[in-house]
Formats: structure tokens, C-alpha cells, sequence
């Protein structure tokens, strides 16, 4: 099949890559000329662990190409992806919906033929009659369908997510539109992806519920943490012991500093307005944004707790930038929040992530960037983890201690055993540990 992904950036690249691999012809549109080039070049413009192999072995294969001409790239096509970015808009929350509705618009003078227009991006409900009521405008005798088919990609894990998906959802009321998904996604029928077809709406909301869900997961242990440390249990003992239910599950029950990202934070926002516009309140998902939000300082201000109350002229060494691992993705990341609470306190901050760097120093200009994280140890008066990279999992706790001013040692992860590491010398603080 010919497929156009609008869009190239995380969901679209990886999408269209994974979709070339299965054998379909891909074409991936970008209004940036300069990430377009660099994707010619085999340059990513994310990490993403494999991605360049995929995409470089499927340009080769002559699957997978890259344009900047929507035209060009939508003619002919059999499926057009929309695959653009929905941010949070400023001033109040909603998502934005403008780079949607102007890809709507351009296929709309595009298509030639019966197409099916696809929403990738994450949507708000009711967008897909409009994505149709736009082209349906421009382009009035056109044949065409438009579909909801939401992704479910962990930043990390994409490809592994897109080639043995939970779960496909299409979201869709024409069966002739349907049967075209259902031949996008026919290489998947060796793996027994189950798909869901339901209606667009439907599909729509299912990825904002999803997602608001399984924030309200992390949010829930969180706040169970902070129990344990008042009452002497442990969360991590208590996530293994709720997680070993089946109707419970273990994922997304590690407590920490909060989510970030990509989507939940601006998802979650989405939702709650989508639900006041329609008198539905979603109180849950009020206090998860809520109790999220104030959690990131109350981080920093546990790492000020265990440095002895007072950090001003100290330093602190910050291992982990971005919001989880096996991405550069700064969005959100409490490291962000946690850092400018321990700044405000006067403290000074040196900093190592393995992938985050780059996209972390616009954000946060005033840090010491290390080139590994014995370098960011090294004089600093307490070591504090924010993600939990691999690489911080097994460090040299006698050098370790050896480069550091104060043995402190504050995991926001829980990745170490607070018994080891107590043993060795330190002054060890986890998140609702004992």
C-alpha cells in the first residue's frame, strides 16, 4: 500500500519506519526543510534506541522516503497519516488543534481519488467530523474517509510497541475506510494484535482515558509513598504486593517524582478541558494534574531535607535529565522542576544525562553539563538520581563516595537497595522507603 505520514516527527518517523518495514510504501512530510534534510542525510532528529538502523535500512530498501511537498507526497496515496504535534495551548490549556485542521486542509486539495485520512495525533473528541467538514469544504467531490487511530508508543520502546501493539484502535463509521486500515495493519496478523473498530469519537477518547489512567496509577503510588515514609512501610513492598493482583497490575507502580513527557501532562490537561466544555467533570483526574504538579518541588525539597535543610553555596550532582529513560525527551521532566526548586534554594547544580543534554540546556541554561556522571559527582555535596538510566544503576559506590563532599545519596528512583548503599557509608534517602 502507499502510505503518507504528515508529520515526522516521534510518532510519525516511527510510524512510518515501522510501516515500511512491514513492506507498505511510506512517504514522510515535514513543513521543516532542515529536519527533512537531516533525515536524508540519516541524521534523527530524536533518540530513539534503533530507529536510525530502521529507517537507514528501509530508505535503502526504497520503502521509506522523505519531502516537504504535501502535494507530491498525498496524490496517489492509499492512507493519509496526519501525524502533527498537539500542544497545550497557551492561556488555557486546550489542545491545539491548528497544525490538525491545516493538514486537513491540504490534503483536502490533494487527494485524488478515494483516500483514507488518517488521525494519528491525539485528539480531543469531535475532531475527526471536523478534520472531515474541512476537507468535505475544500474539496467537496472528494472521495474520502476519515478515521481515528490513535497510538499507544512508550518513548524507549516505540518500536517493539508498534510492531507487537496491546491493541489497534480504529476509530471509524465507513467500512470502506476500515477495510483499508485493516490491510495497513494485515502484517500484524501473525502477532494476534486484537483490533478494536469502534466509533471515531469513541477512538478518541480511548486514548486520553488510557493515558489519564494510567497517570492516576503513578500519581496513586506516589501518594501511597509518602504514607509509607510517615507510617514505616515500604512502597516498594506494597507496589509488589497490590501489583501481584491481576486485576491491579505491576506497571506504572514505581513510585518517584512525578510523570512527564510528552503526553500525560498535556493529555490529562486536554481531557479536563474537554470534559468542562461538556458539564463532566472529571474530578480524579483534577487531583492527579493537581497532586503531580506540586510533587516535582516536594522532590526537590526532599534532596534540600536530606542535605541537612539548607543548600545555599552547596552543590548538588543531578544524574538524569529527561523525563525516563532510552529518550532525549525534556518535556515535562520533573529533573526540570526538581532542579529549579533546589536553584531557588541557592544551591549550585552539575548535571549528566546520557541522551538529555542538548534539549535540556535551553531549558536550563544555568547548570554545570558533565561529560559522565563521575564528573558531575566529583565535589558535590550530595548526589541525587532523577531517572533512571542503566548507566546510574551499578555505579563504584566507593568512588563514589571518595568524589563526593558529604556521602548523601537521595534516590528519586528507588533503583538502589538503601541496606548496600547505608552499609557503604552512606546517608541514604529513597522515595517511601524505610
Amino acid at each position: 500500500m502507499r502510505i503518507t505520514m504528515i508529520g515526522s516527527g516521534y510518532v510519525g518517523l516511527v510510524s512510518g519506519a515501522c510501516l515500511a518495514d512491514f513492506g507498505h510504501e511510506v512517504c514522510c512530510l515535514d513543513k521543516d526543510a532542515g529536519k527533512i534534510e537531516r533525515l536524508l542525510a540519516g541524521k534523527m532528529p530524536i533518540y530513539e534506541p534503533g530507529l536510525e538502523e530502521l529507517v537507514g535500512r528501509n530508505v535503502q530498501a526504497q520503502r521509506l522516503r522523505f519531502t516537504t511537498d504535501l502535494a507530491e507526497g498525498v496524490q496517489g496515496a492509499d492512507a493519509v497519516f496526519i501525524a502533527v504535534g498537539t500542544p497545550s495551548r497557551r492561556g488555557d490549556g486546550h489542545a491545539d488543534l491548528s497544525y490538525v485542521y491545516a493538514a486537513a486542509r491540504e490534503i483536502g486539495k490533494a487527494i485524488t481519488g478515494y483516500t483514507v485520512v488518517v488521525t494519528k495525533s491525539t485528539v480531543p473528541v469531535g475532531t475527526g467530523d471536523e478534520v472531515e467538514r474541512i476537507i468535505r469544504e475544500v474539496n467537496p467531490g472528494a472521495q474520502f474517509g476519515v478515521v481515528s487511530n490513535p497510538e499507544f508508543l512508550r518513548e524507549g520502546a516505540a518500536i517493539d510497541d508498534f510492531k507487537r501493539p496491546d491493541r489497534i484502535v480504529i476509530g471509524s463509521e465507513d467500512e470502506r475506510a476500515t477495510e483499508v486500515m485493516r490491510q495497513v495493519y494485515r502484517p500484524l496478523y501473525l502477532n494476534a494484535a486484537p483490533i478494536l473498530v469502534t466509533g471515531r469519537r469513541t477512538a478518541e477518547l480511548i486514548k486520553y482515558a488510557g493515558n489519564a489512567f494510567l497517570a492516576t496509577k503513578i500519581t496513586f503510588i506516589n501518594e501511597i509513598a509518602d504514607l509509607c515514609e510517615k507510617v514505616g512501610a515500604d512502597v516498594q513492598d506494597v507496589s509488589r504486593g497490590i501489583g501481584l493482583d491481576n486485576r491491579i497490575g505491576s506497571k506504572f507502580l514505581h513510585a518517584g517524582p512525578g510523570y512527564g513527557g510528552s503526553c500525560f501532562p498535556k493529555d490529562t490537561l486536554a481531557l479536563l478541558k474537554t470534559s468542562q466544555d461538556h458539564d463532566a467533570p472529571q474530578r480524579i483526574v483534577e487531583s492527579v494534574v493537581a497532586v503531580n504538579d506540586n510533587r516535582k518541588r516536594a522532590m526537590g525539597r526532599k534532596i534540600i531535607h536530606a542535605m541537612g535543610g539548607e543548600v545555599r553555596g552547596k552543590t548538588v550532582a543531578v544524574l538524569g535529565l529527561t523525563f525516563k529513560p532510552n529518550t532525549d525527551d525534556m518535556r515535562d521532566s520533573p529533573a526540570i522542576t526538581v532542579i529549579q526548586t533546589l536553584q531557588d534554594a541557592g544551591a549550585r547544580i552539575k548535571a549528566y544525562d546520557p541522551e538529555g543534554m542538548e534539549q535540556a540546556r535551553p531549558m536550563l541554561p544555568d547548570i554545570e553539563y558533565c561529560q559522565g556522571p563521575y564528573q558531575a559527582i566529583e565535589g558535590a555535596d550530595a548526589l541525587a538520581i532523577v531517572t533512571e538510566w542503566d548507566a546510574f544503576r551499578a555505579l563504584d559506590l566507593g568512588r563514589v563516595k571518595s568524589l563526593l563532599n558529604e556521602p548523601v545519596l537521595v534516590d528519586l528512583r528507588n533503583i538502589y537497595n538503601p541496606h548496600e548503599v547505608e552499609a557503604a557509608g552512606f546517608a541514604y534517602t529513597g522515595v517511601g522507603r524505610r
